[in-house]
């Protein structure tokens, strides 16, 4: 895949998903009111683990670095997308593009590994309740995650390197809300044949080979909790798996509706299940990990109001 010269393209056009004036208005308001919710949320959580020692476990410092990833993500790709709502200049230079592209493509595979780890988590706790202490203990915490910070780093740089071998003479319209990989493989003028490929291979191993393992995972907690002989014992058990279930089901829903087709079948429709795990998904987890977690609702309240929230009823 030769390399091309991009001195003579500087720039791409992000025109987003509507042709209409009166559309972007709509879609600026709705994406800032997200954007705001998700700010919002992900702060508190990170608040309210940090500053409750009720929280300071090993699941809730991966699920502290969960939304500090998806707060990293959202700002990486929304005030940007706002930007371009509001204004008529709807450039983004060659660079800033391919900054955009490294952030984005890291950061969705740290999800995915804090993800797996969590359900590694899950999986100590319940079906090794005597060896967690050990197996768990903070360093160990931490070097798992900087295993997983350093992968997703190494991963997106690899991919953003491969992406700057590809040539655009063509038209430099993107018909979407930030740059994403298969928008920009669609207008290149280069052979993709390559990089697709590789992207493929590449993006099989960085996330199936996790989802593998949280597989994997909950097959032995499904095994374990089925053992159980107390009914509120299995519902206990379960409800601590249940908001991370959740989120997987979301994060793998959403990615599948994006990357589980040949390059030549990506279409503009595909922007709103982009739209999905780029926007709602971020914005989704932190309701689904307090909504039904009594520990995070007591920190919450207890950050918020000085109390528990369960006792406001």
């Amino acid at each position: 895949m030769p390399g091309g010269n991009q001195s003579e393209f500087t720039e791409f056009l992000l025109l987003g998903i509507s042709e209409s004036p009166n559309e972007d208005r709509v879609l600026f308001w709705m994406f800032l009111s997200m954007y705001l919710v998700t700010v919002v949320g992900h702060v508190l959580i990170i608040l309210a683990i940090g500053s409750d020692s009720h929280l300071h476990t090993p699941m809730y410092f991966f699920l502290a670095n969960l939304s500090l990833t998806d707060l990293f993500f959202v700002t990486n790709t929304i005030p940007k997308t706002l930007m371009n709502l509001w204004s008529k200049n709807k450039a983004i230079s060659y660079a800033g593009c391919l900054t955009q592209l490294y952030f984005l493509v890291s950061l969705v595979a740290l999800d995915n590994l804090i993800l797996a780890a969590m359900a590694y988590d899950r999986y100590v706790a319940i079906c090794r309740p005597l060896h967690y202490t050990t197996a768990m203990r903070p360093g160990l915490c931490v070097l798992l995650l900087s295993f997983c910070w350093v992968i997703s780093a190494l991963y997106g740089l690899f991919l953003t390197l491969f992406m700057t071998r590809v040539t655009f003479c063509g038209s430099r319209k993107i018909r979407y809300i930030f740059c994403e990989m298969y928008v920009l493989l669609r207008i290149a003028c280069s052979n993709t044949q390559i990089i697709h490929t590789v992207l493929i291979a590449t993006g099989c191993f960085i996330f199936l080979t996790p989802l593998g393992l949280m597989i994997m995972s909950y097959v032995w907690i499904v095994r374990a909790i089925l053992w159980i002989p107390s009914a509120s014992s299995k519902y206990k058990a379960f409800s601590t798996c249940a908001s991370h279930l959740a989120v997987v089901f979301l994060f793998y829903g959403t990615l599948a509706m994006v990357y589980l087709q040949p390059l030549h079948t990506y279409s503009m429709k595909d922007s709103v299940a982009t739209v999905m795990y780029a926007v709602v998904t971020p914005m989704m987890n932190p309701f689904i990990y307090s909504l039904r977690n009594k520990d995070m609702q007591g920190a919450l309240g207890r950050l918020l109001l000085g109390k528990d929230f369960q006792g406001l009823a």
